[in-house]
Order: C-alpha cells, then sequence, then structure tokens
C-alpha cells in the first residue's frame, strides 16, 4: 500500500506550521495535516470541505472520528 510521507516542521510553510503545532498542542493527531501539506491548494479545499463536514449534521464529531479512526485501521492506515 502506498505511503504519503508527512512532513516535518521544517518543511512546513510557516501558517501550516502554526495550524500543525495547534492540533497538536491540544492532544489531537495532525498527521492528516501534514500529509495533506504537500499540496497546499488541496489542503485548502479539503480542509474547507472536511470541517464544517465533521462539525455538522446528527452525528457527533466525536463518533465521526472514532468511524474514521476504525476505518483507518481495518486499511492499514496510521493517520
Amino acid at each position: 500500500m502506498a505511503r504519503i510521507r508527512l512532513m516535518t516542521d521544517d518543511e512546513l510553510p510557516a501558517e501550516r506550521l502554526e495550524q500543525v503545532q495547534g492540533v497538536e498542542a491540544s492532544g489531537a493527531d495532525a498527521s492528516v495535516l501534514r500529509a495533506v501539506a504537500h499540496l497546499p491548494d488541496m489542503f485548502d479545499a479539503y480542509f474547507s470541505f472536511y470541517y464544517p463536514a465533521h462539525q455538522a449534521g446528527i452525528v457527533e464529531p466525536d463518533l465521526k472520528e472514532l468511524v474514521r479512526l476504525k476505518i483507518a485501521r481495518l486499511n492499514d492506515c496510521f493517520t
């Protein structure tokens, strides 16, 4: 299975580094941010879709996150 290399702090542009550090400071995993940062245009488009979809709807965001993690684990994805 293909793997996307996660960008290190030294490789991230200042704006992205600030976002990643904010996520990590809250105790959350920023692996997806580090992976998508390879394509800045996709980064912005993805998260303008993802965050509203993740926060809205009848299913609570915490449950959506648990489902996302379970699906990732079943697919040998660790992000």
